[in-house]
């Protein structure tokens, strides 16, 4: 077997964004036109023919760039076993996009023997790129930090509660709806997990969380909230796990964020609830 040496994180990095902005275009065009939308889970997860494409653009130019690199995409699954892994969500908010809302992103994070090195987050109507590769995060090539305060104080972004969390967390979900409109000093419910996390790694907004999320939701936006010094706690049925690709539920804050008492009760709604198969 052929064997191919790793580029570098900020290499990977720079791969990612330059995939990211290739598959903008389509996508931009397909934006607020006529689609068919289809169904995955159920009614409230939907996908287009624009994901598909687009996923199959950014996997073409990453594998191209990396040889020997293998994908887990959000549209396609996993494309085999390498070193070097590319993590990818074409559309991250689809609903959005397929209803002319202009909150969705492009996300695509590196992963190398097991640890995201890299990561991009692109909003393309915003023209907004959020990366980060070793070290620093930027928004546009320019440096970013994250930053937070009290949950009073505070501007939470979610995609919670959908009809998924319901099913998941039954009443707690309606519980932890009350408590977080009551604690924070705004709730904003968005649709687009990735693009939450990169807006609090820009310091836009306070801190962002999540249930049964997918490694294509958070992997790019953790590691560049993370290089941008926030922190990023995940769970998977209660037990905090390192990697942020391997987790289900999550909370994430700037870097000086307060936010302890909801992520004790964010692990134990994640405790409540076990993954099909375990």
């Amino acid at each position: 077997m052929t064997t191919h040496p790793s580029p570098s994180p900020d290499d990977l990095r720079a791969l990612a964004e330059r995939a990211a902005r290739s598959a903008a275009p389509a996508l931009l065009a397909a934006f607020r036109s006529d689609m068919s939308v289809s169904f995955k889970r159920d009614v409230h997860d939907v996908v287009t023919i624009h994901d598909r494409a687009a996923e199959a653009t950014i996997a073409g130019i990453l594998q191209d760039g990396a040889p020997g690199s293998v994908i887990l995409g959000e549209e396609t699954g996993s494309s085999g076993d390498a070193p070097l892994r590319w993590i990818i969500d074409p559309i991250d908010g689809t609903a959005n996009f397929a209803r002319g809302l202009a909150y969705w992103c492009i996300s695509i994070a590196a992963e190398l023997d097991g640890e995201v090195v890299a990561g991009v987050v692109f909003d393309p109507v915003a023209d907004n790129m959020f990366s980060a590769g070793r070290e620093h995060a930027h928004v546009n090539g320019v440096p970013m930090r994250s930053a937070s305060g009290p949950a009073e104080l505070s501007t939470l972004l979610t995609s919670f509660p959908g009809q998924h969390d319901v099913d998941l967390l039954g009443e707690g979900a309606f519980d932890l709806l009350a408590e977080i409109t009551h604690t924070y000093q705004h709730h904003h419910s968005t649709g687009s997990g990735a693009l939450n996390l990169a807006h609090v790694a820009a310091g836009w907004a306070d801190a962002t969380m999540g249930f049964d999320t997918h490694p294509w939701d958070v992997a790019a936006g953790a590691h560049i909230l993370e290089r941008a010094g926030g922190t990023y706690t995940g769970f998977r049925s209660g037990v905090e796990v390192a990697r942020a690709q391997e987790s289900l539920d999550y909370v994430a804050e700037g870097a000086g964020g307060e936010h302890g008492v909801l992520i004790r009760r964010l692990r134990a709604l994640s405790g409540q609830w076990m993954p099909a198969g375990q």
